[in-house]
This record gives C-alpha cells, sequence and structure tokens, in this order.
C-alpha cells in the first residue's frame, strides 16, 4: 500500500512556477527517495512496511526461525523488501509514463528516425503490456492462492523477497516502545552516561511521536486533497485551470509578424497546424510546441508546467 499525499509541489509550481516548477517536474524522483529513507527506517527498525507497521504486521522469513520484530530485518530480507517496496514501483510508473509518451507519437504519427536501438526500444514497449497482464494474473492468482490457504503470502513482492506477514505480539510491541538496559548501563551511575541515557530517552520519545503524528497526518493529507478536488467545490486548482496570462511583455518589441494573430511565437511564422496550451491559451504550430514541450515540460511563454497531454489541436473549417 502507498502512503497518500497531497501534491505540495504541485501546488507550489502552480503559485509560482518559475521558482518551484521543478518540484512537481521531479516529483516521481523526490517521492522515491523520501519513500527510500521511510521504508528503510521502519524495516531496521520494525520488521515491516510503513503500512504495515500502521496496521500492526511484521514481516518474518518464510523459512527458519522469527526474530523479533524490535531487531528489524537483516540480510537480504531486508534489501529485497526495500527494493521490492520502493525502487520497482518507481521503475513501473515510469515505464507507464513512457508507454504513454510513445502512445502520444504513434497517434499523432511522429516517427523519430530509426535506429537499431530506437526498433529496440520500441519492441520492448510493444510487449511491455503483455508482460503487466502476466503480472496482474499471477498476483490474482497468488492471492486467490491465499484465500483459499494453498500460499503463505497474499502478494508476489512478499514471495520473492523470502518473507511473510505476521501480527506483532505483545512482546514485540513492549520492545519497540521500550528499549531494555545493558546490565553495565544499570550499574554505572556517572554523569555521561546518564545523560547518553536521558539523550536516547529523548530521542526515542521524538521518534515515537513523530511516527504517531505522520500516521494521523498521512489521513490528513488525505482529507485534503479530496477537499481541494472535490466537484462541489467552484475552481479545482489544477494544471489544466490556471489563470490567464497577461500578455507578454516581451513580445511587443519584436518582428510584426510575431504580433500576427495566425503567427507562432516559437517559429515566429505563420501556424500551421494549430496547437492550443491548455495550461496557458497560447497557440502554436503543433510541430513546434510539441517539441519544446517534450523538451522543457513547461510553456515556453509563461513558464507554467505543461505536459503533453495539455496540448489541444485546433481544428477550423479551412482545413
Amino acid at each position: 500500500m502507498q502512503v497518500p499525499s497531497l501534491n505540495l509541489p504541485q501546488v507550489l509550481a502552480e503559485s509560482n512556477p518559475s521558482r518551484y516548477g521543478f518540484l512537481w517536474r521531479r516529483f516521481d524522483e523526490i517521492h522515491g527517495v523520501l519513500d527510500v529513507f521511510l521504508q528503510h527506517h521502519f524495516l531496521s527498525r520494525t520488521s515491516a512496511s510503513f503500512s504495515e507497521n500502521f496496521y500492526s504486521l511484521k514481516r518474518v522469513a518464510a523459512s527458519g526461525r522469527e526474530r523479533p520484530a524490535h531487531l528489524g530485518l537483516r540480510g537480504k530480507h531486508h534489501w529485497c523488501s526495500l527494493i521490492l517496496l520502493a525502487l520497482v514501483p518507481y521503475l513501473r510508473a515510469k515505464l507507464e509514463q513512457v508507454l504513454a509518451k510513445q502512445r502520444d507519437e504513434d497517434d499523432f504519427s511522429i516517427r523519430l528516425p530509426q535506429t537499431p536501438l530506437q526498433r529496440m526500444y520500441r519492441a520492448f514497449l510493444a510487449a511491455y503490456p503483455y508482460v503487466s497482464v502476466g503480472w496482474d494474473s499471477w498476483v490474482f492468482c497468488q492471492q486467490l492462492l491465499y484465500v483459499f490457504g494453498r500460499a503463505k503470502t497474499h502478494s508476489p513482492f512478499l514471495w520473492l523477497a523470502g518473507v511473510r506477514l505476521a501480527h506483532l505480539t505483545g512482546h514485540d510491541i513492549t520492545n519497540m516502545d521500550l528499549k531494555p538496559a545493558s546490565p553495565s548501563r544499570a550499574i554505572s551511575s556517572s554523569v555521561g552516561e546518564r545523560l547518553r541515557r536521558l539523550t536516547s530517552t529523548v530521542v526515542g520519545g521524538v521518534a515515537l511521536s513523530l511516527s504517531t503524528s505522520l500516521s494521523l497526518g498521512v489521513f490528513f493529507l488525505q482529507f485534503l486533497e479530496w477537499w481541494y478536488s472535490s466537484e462541489n467545490q467552484n475552481t479545482i486548482k489544477t494544471l489544466t485551470s490556471l489563470p490567464t496570462p497577461p500578455p507578454p511583455i516581451h513580445l511587443q518589441n519584436q518582428e510584426p509578424l510575431t504580433r500576427h494573430s495566425k503567427a507562432c511565437p516559437l517559429c515566429c511564422k505563420i501556424r500551421t497546424n494549430d496547437t492550443v496550451l491548455s495550461t496557458s491559451g497560447f497557440v502554436f504550430c503543433y510541430r513546434c510546441i510539441y517539441v519544446y514541450i517534450k523538451a522543457n515540460q513547461r510553456c515556453p511563454m509563461t513558464g507554467y508546467p505543461t505536459e503533453l497531454q495539455h496540448l489541444i489541436k485546433i481544428y477550423s473549417p479551412e482545413s
């Protein structure tokens, strides 16, 4: 289960595209890095992912002796779980985005120069939907076998990591809340040892408070996301409903052709195959704006964050 979150980078990009636009363009990378640190922390401290720990579950080795939850996962079980929890979903999301862009190129008949590497790339993209269907079928069969008691895990990810889920015991919860002190620390009464013990207690309390606050904050952010995307709102804050930008001042000093109502602001020629950006309202040649958006992911006139799906082709009776 992924952690739900409000798209804060999207809100910042809408409020100040020139300064915070890169946060929205690199949102997947930022989210992936934070997810790696979060899952690594919980796997090391609770033997579970963030969502599994929230539901009082832990990961134990599919074969072998069960370890206490507060000792965390170790060795290959830890790293396999981390890769399958954070890296694999990121790579799959990126593949889905590339596949969507490839479909857009095929729809508009945009063919780049063909090389052997590009042909292999297109062949991989053509085969990926079948691989995805095969994976989804595996997940369904694994869950079906788990329901009927024929499998120990409900997810292929758990099977690949060599672990299974189990409920936390009272002993596990006690050990995670209170770290036992060693006999040498109990005997020692020096000022440095007392200070170290006090610091450890404070840090443990802060960590526990942050964990609890994070759990509550997730649902609060989910509520905010629902509130701002509700159909009952008069204005939905999305990238496709940005305010209409004022006319660019720097265009007033250009050649008369660029100020012509049918001139493309990029190539400064009469537009061909008119295409409008839904994020800003400016009209360009389709090929000019397609190449620019694919390379820069922003409107060339206003700087608003823009994707290929925001291109809208204009069809006139003359065409």
